[in-house]
């Protein structure tokens, strides 16, 4: 399907006094600069036609109040004319212009008068051509005109592009209570015949006739601003063109000489360059080496559906469809209906009312749009510090849904001395497994017919960005819960201990990862001692816990409850101020990026110290899908719930693992 597209063009009229002013022929069914207007397209736009302006000359820029001349009223359709005929009443600063014009044209020994028949109409000749061209914008596929949108003026202009005529002038006065004359006034009757005049009507008459002189030189000046105006317009379009012709400069001077300071129509300058192109190419074509074209991009009408549904949610379009031109939705009822057919709303595909012959289903491309505010949302969130937890976890991607296992390598404590011409010895290695399952959470979105049919695309939207939030705050939940599982001390690790326990990693189980003391600098510095001094995996056997040498890796990152976060950020940064009632200001400086403030937790007084995850990983997030919710089609127009249930829906899928591979990069701190 081809959308109408809007256009602009001025079309010529013609004009008749009136007893309040002139009758003017504004547009007529036909072609009109290349566009084709239709009866029926006239005479639905017969309203936009009242109470428009007639101005002296078209404007390319805004309008000025002195070249305010009458305005139009009265429209009515016409079938001898074919045409829409209007009232113009002079009006404004040049209303005595366009009043005197008008007279001048429709007097019979006039030079205007001469040129002011259509073009190619009989009695044409030399003279100044003077009429009405009409200002629209419409809508229009291909040159087929659909429907006019707005009648900007009908303006009284100098050379129009058909030659519109003044047609005749009613027995009446116009401004200044000039006498009217007709183009059939009846022959004078003997009644007629002027007396001989006395001096003082000698004087009238003189009088009279200075003030047409004044008239008539006022006239031949507007004449002349009408005239510079056009070969301003003339230069305009002669740089225009040839910016747009990609002939070469020395063919463009050439051009240029030819058409400079004239007036001259535009199809004698587009004339002109067609004539230099084929000059060119006669001249170079020899030259010429062509290769095969070259397709830049290709878009079907689905790009255009996903672009339209796409800016309906407001959502930034996908690159590739960044330059689409697509008429804007009105909700997702009109895209339901346009792409189902569904008008009884009895649920289901309609081939025989489709509006739009495509392979994009409703369903799928409003699941696309979803997906992209989930991704939106997600950013946002983020940026907004909830996803807190990347700073500490490292995520992994999966290609199977199996058991995930974890494994620890041990290090090598030291290197043994190997005597000379003795056997080298085995080296203690071993690993520590820790293992992890999928999880599958979701649910689905049912997008009812209801829903479709009261257009409420904003819930829709809020849908998207709830799937969202609640994707990320599982995750945060679910990393979270590492430190406040089984009452604080965390999961039960491979080797039988606790994840946070006390116990000294010499013992089997031991990690030596917990404390109970408040939070404070002090205590700050007695953790990270704590984590710094761990001992490296050697082998989780008897004689080998914890003998391996020092990790050697300070905490980077201080997690804390809402209660402790200014309390942390003290102590990791001691310039900030000391007080709660300025914090504002401190966060002007720069939110410290090491103090995490977690928001599942609940405990006043908890803490935990975590290292940097890449130089000592040890939370790991398993995604298979990807890290965000899935949002996909869970159905079609033919599928049963659209038939039993009214509503299609779109299925919420999220597939997520998350364990511990290591104890020595955490601490824990549960305060009594």
């Amino acid at each position: 399907m081809t959308s109408p597209k809007q256009h602009q063009s001025r079309l010529t009229a013609t004009g008749t006094p009136t007893p309040s002013g002139f009758e003017v022929l504004a547009i007529t069914a036909g072609e009109g600069n290349g566009w084709l207007f239709s009866p029926d397209c006239l005479k639905q736009s017969l309203p936009l036609w009242n109470n428009a302006q007639c101005f002296i000359d078209h404007s390319l820029y805004s309008r000025s109040v002195r070249d305010l001349a009458g305005t139009y009223s009265n429209p009515r359709w016409n079938d001898d004319q074919q045409g829409i005929i209007l009232t113009l009443t002079p009006a404004g600063p040049s209303a005595d212009l366009l009043t005197e014009i008008g007279k001048e044209i429709l007097s019979t020994n006039s030079p205007l008068s001469s040129r002011s028949t259509p073009e190619g109409s009989q009695g044409e000749g030399p003279g100044v051509r003077i009429g009405f061209s009409a200002d629209v914008s419409f809508t229009a596929i291909n040159n087929q005109v659909q429907e006019i949108l707005k009648v900007h003026s009908v303006d009284l202009v100098l050379d129009p592009a058909r030659g519109g005529q003044f047609i005749r002038l009613l027995n009446s006065k116009l401004s200044k209570g000039l006498p009217i004359m007709t183009n059939h006034s009846p022959d004078p009757t003997p009644t007629q015949t002027p007396t001989t005049p006395d001096i003082e009507a000698e004087r009238q008459a003189m009088l009279s006739l200075l003030d047409a002189h004044r008239q008539q030189q006022a006239l031949a000046d507007e004449a002349e601003k009408a005239r510079q105006t056009h070969a301003a317009m003339c230069s305009y379009l002669l740089e225009s063109g040839l910016a747009a012709s990609r002939l070469p400069a020395p063919m463009q001077e050439q051009v240029r000489k030819q058409f400079s300071g004239k007036v001259f129509t535009a199809a004698e300058l587009q004339t002109a360059i067609e004539d230099a192109r084929q000059l060119v190419s006669d001249l170079t074509g020899a030259l010429t080496v062509q290769g095969p074209g070259r397709i830049n991009a290709m878009f079907s009408e689905a790009d255009r559906l996903q672009a339209a549904v796409d800016d309906l949610f407001n959502i930034p379009r996908s690159p590739e469809h960044a330059t689409l031109s697509t008429p804007r939705l009105s909700g997702i009822r009109e895209l339901y209906l346009t792409l189902t057919g569904d008008y009884d709303l009895h649920g289901g595909y309609y081939p025989d009312r489709v509006q739009l012959a495509t392979t994009a289903d409703f369903t799928g491309l409003i699941k696309n749009a979803l997906n992209k505010i989930v991704i939106n949302t997600w950013d946002m969130l983020g940026r907004a510090g909830y996803d807190w937890f990347r700073a500490i976890a490292t995520v992994e991607h999966f290609n199977t849904l199996q058991s995930i296992t974890g494994t620890l390598i041990g290090t090598v404590g030291s290197l043994p001395e190997v005597a000379e011409g003795a056997e080298y010895t085995e080296l203690e290695i071993g690993d520590s497994p820790e293992t992890a399952t999928f999880k599958k959470y979701g649910g689905y979105i049912p997008l009812t017919l209801e829903l479709i049919d009261r257009d409420e695309t904003r819930k829709l939207q809020a849908y998207a960005r709830e799937l969202a939030s609640a994707g990320l705050r599982k995750i945060s939940s679910l990393v979270a819960e590492i430190f406040t599982a089984n009452s604080g001390i965390g999961p039960t690790m491979a080797d039988g201990g606790a994840l946070f326990n006390a116990t000294a990693v010499t013992t089997a189980g031991g990690h030596a990862n917990l404390r109970t003391t408040a939070l404070s600098a002090d205590e700050w510095e007695a953790v990270c001692t704590a984590v710094y001094n761990q001992p490296m995996l050697i082998k989780n056997a008897s004689g080998y816990y914890g003998t391996g040498p020092k990790m050697a890796i300070n905490p980077r990152y201080l997690l804390v409850p809402r209660q402790l976060q200014l309390t942390a950020m003290k102590i990791l940064y001691p310039s900030l101020e000391n007080k709660t009632s300025i914090y504002s200001e401190n966060l002007q400086r720069g939110k410290p990026g090491d103090v995490i403030t977690v928001p599942e937790w609940t405990d006043a007084t908890d803490w935990a110290a975590v290292c940097d995850p890449a130089i000592a990983p040890a939370i790991y997030i398993g995604e298979r899908f990807g890290l965000m919710p899935e949002v996909f089609i869970a159905g079609s127009e033919l599928s049963p719930a659209v038939f039993t249930n009214d509503e299609h829906r779109l299925k919420v899928r999220h597939f997520l693992a998350v364990w511990v591979n290591d104890f020595r990069p955490l601490h824990k701190s549960n305060v009594a």
